[in-house]
């Protein structure tokens, strides 16, 4: 497309009218599955989902929300947030971040970037350091990743390499961690005996250090801080096996939160705090829980809490974790170039947006719907609300969230009717499912289903249309399963709970006063996904999608 011919006017759609108001509702973790006692949206009482599910198949299907449909390498990848939003707001299936990584480490390509030759500066008199998620999760890194690293720097010039691991629990099995180190340890072997200087250098869980996000808890920053630059920490060990081991050993003990712990060597002393001179490469692919680490390393001018000393260090990120922000300034991999989001398309077609979260999803509905982009396109025709999430405690502690107040904003917003779009992330399943708790997962879900209907009901009276989606699965099913689909058993016949994200499928349910009598779901997108939402959408709105869009998931059937 030449820029000289390229305009922003989408064509009038030939058969459906403009000026409703939409309400697009984004339940976070919110998937199709069977119905059993660990599927929590079918325990829970969710009237209004129920409803919506009675329009089947004209006004209610579901859609593919993992794997290739969102840009992910394979159909064993799950989908998350930011996958699943930039698939939604992009209208397009753009390679996503653990593609992206595979594909520059396939190729070597890597090495040739300006990102690494930035850090092989400091390969001749520093240390390499590597921080980031030890596990095969997918979800924010991945162990052949780091492996292929490993040795790919060792190639290229890295004499002493230290890894700054972070256990998981969360997108793999609790207890898994301990696997991951002993594999990682055996290829810091194999480096040593080539002469490579490489060895753990300090640990902790990600969700007890460095693996923090949207400024919710400095202090998990700081704790990874303080192992990873300063070299110190509550737990000290001399192999990063045993750490984990002992660590586990403390009642209650889970892989997500481990206390921060250096290695030391036979004096006492820590064998790999970060230091003058030394590279760091942050390696996990995904943004949201990279972005305040990356702050701590690269900004020069930094209060979030005492750092002790800045070390002049060469950081790179795996890649740039905020587009906006230009965070970090270097990175090993180039991301998607998401551009021509419907987000942008709308606002210069004269649609009114209106998007809010709560601050752990915030991000989601505004910067990752918007092509990994910050702030607005045109703050005189949209305004993004942010709810502040509740800090200091795990989510299901109070796991109606703030979905009652984000409802409660949206239906100002649709009232009020200044907006044309109303756009909203209800988090309650996601966040809540995260933690494992089947009790709480259930309120959860309860919360997000009366959040939807206070949005529908304001939808009613403003004879508008709305959209309910959701942008991958997590609270309907929160058991590991074996092959024949049966709840797994450890060793002590428990079942295992699942806290990752799920491969199942997500609902979209179109409906309202406002919606064309003739328009339904067509049933010749079998394989529809995340990325068909943005034409439906648009068509929703009076518009035609641009042509390279995947195609609308409604056609109209007019009366003849």
């Amino acid at each position: 497309m030449g820029s000289s011919d390229f305009s922003w006017k989408l064509a009038d759609h030939p058969k459906l009218p403009k000026g409703k108001t939409v309400a697009v509702v984004v339940l976070d973790g919110w998937g199709e599955a069977n119905p059993d006692e660990y599927n929590c949206i079918h325990v829970a009482q969710t009237p209004t989902m129920d409803s919506l599910k009675q329009g089947a198949p004209e006004r209610w299907r579901l859609v593919r929300a993992h794997g290739t449909a969102v840009g992910l390498p394979t159909e064993d990848d799950m989908g998350n947030s930011e996958v699943g939003h930039n698939a939604l707001g992009a209208g397009r299936i753009y390679a996503q971040g653990a593609k992206l990584v595979d594909l520059a480490l396939a190729s070597g390509k890597i090495y040739e970037g300006e990102g690494f030759k930035y850090i092989k500066e400091s390969f001749d008199q520093g240390t390499l350091h590597l921080i980031g998620l030890l596990s095969d999760g997918g979800v924010h890194s991945r162990l052949d990743q780091l492996q292929l690293l490993l040795k790919g720097s060792s190639e290229n010039g890295a004499k002493r390499i230290r890894v700054h691991i972070l256990t998981d629990g969360r997108d793999v099995l609790d207890g898994s961690s301990v696997g991951f180190v002993e594999t990682l340890e055996s290829d810091l072997a194999t480096l040593r005996e080539k002469g490579i200087d490489a060895q753990i250098a300090s640990g902790g869980g990600r969700m007890y250090v460095t693996m923090d996000r949207y400024e919710n808890d400095w202090d998990v920053v700081k704790r990874g801080w303080d192992a990873q630059v300063l070299g110190e920490a509550p737990y000290k060990f001399r192999s990063a096996v045993e750490a984990v081991k002992k660590l586990r050993e403390e009642p209650k003990a889970n892989d997500q939160y481990l206390p921060p712990f250096v290695i030391v060597d036979e004096s006492g002393k820590a064998v790999g705090p970060i230091v003058d001179g030394d590279a760091v490469v942050t390696f996990n692919f995904r943004a949201d829980r990279m972005v305040m680490i990356a702050k701590a390393l690269e900004y020069e001018d930094f209060d979030k809490f005492d750092r002790v000393r800045f070390p002049k260090i060469r950081y790179a990120g795996m890649l740039q974790y905020d587009g906006e922000l230009k965070l970090p300034s270097k990175y090993l991999v180039s991301p998607p170039e998401i551009e021509r989001t419907s987000g942008e398309y709308l606002v210069h077609n004269g649609v009114r947006t209106f998007a809010c979260s709560e601050t752990v999803k915030f991000g989601h509905v505004t910067f990752f719907w918007n092509g990994n982009r910050s702030g607005c396109f045109d703050a005189t025709m949209e305004e993004y609300v942010e709810i502040p999430s509740d800090s200091g405690i795990t989510f299901n502690v109070q796991p109606k969230m703030k979905a009652l107040e984000i409802a409660e904003k949206a239906r100002d917003a649709i009232l009020g009717r200044k907006f044309d779009q109303v756009r909203v992330n209800l988090p309650n399943g996601d966040m809540v499912g995260h933690t494992g708790d089947i009790e709480a997962t259930v309120v959860a879900c309860k919360a997000a289903d009366e959040a939807v209907k206070i949005i529908l009901d304001a939808i009613q009276q403003v004879g508008g249309i709305y959209v309910v989606t959701a942008d991958h699965g997590n609270a309907e099913d929160m058991v590991k399963r074996n092959k024949t689909g049966q709840p797994q058993l450890d060793k002590a016949g428990n079942i295992q709970i699942l806290t990752s994200h799920t491969l199942q499928p997500v609902p979209i349910a179109i409906g309202g006063p406002g919606l064309a009598p003739g328009v339904r779901f067509r049933n010749d997108v079998p394989d529809g996904g995340l990325a068909n939402v943005a034409a439906t959408v648009m068509n929703l709105h009076g518009f035609e999608a641009p042509s390279d869009y995947e195609p609308t998931l409604v056609e109209v059937l007019l009366d003849d």
